[in-house]
């Protein structure tokens, strides 16, 4: 199970990685969760990742008050908005729109409530 749980985190390190190339897929969200299963099963890859020069600080400031960084709330907000218009442009339907504008407002508000990081 612990092999497992790793190889796991990894996927989810490999996933935050082609997010810094693919701007709709998050990045800080995936390195969050390696550190939270590396927590439980390798103390020494999660020191690796929560010291990380680049990648340690959005997890830090997530661990200590739940923040997120300003410049990844105006890019997620951003991202989120241009992905409901293009969206809209396709026009699938009301009722798809209406859903999708329910669950992206709802990502919209867990974002902006958070703290600042």
């Amino acid at each position: 199970m612990r092999s497992l749980m790793i190889a796991l985190a990894w996927a989810s390190i490999a996933l935050g990685i082609v997010g810094v190339v693919l701007p709709l897929l998050p990045t800080t969200p995936f390195f969050i969760l390696s550190a939270a299963i590396f927590a439980r099963t390798s103390p020494r890859f999660e020191r690796w990742l929560v010291s990380h020069p680049t990648l340690g600080g959005p997890i830090r400031a997530w661990r200590e008050r739940q923040a997120i960084p300003l410049r990844a709330k105006c890019v997620a907000i951003t991202t989120m908005a241009s992905s409901f218009l293009f969206l809209c442009w396709l026009a699938p339907g009301a009722v798809t729109l209406t859903i999708v504008a329910a669950l992206v407002s709802l990502c919209a508000a867990f974002i902006i409530t958070r703290p600042t990081a």
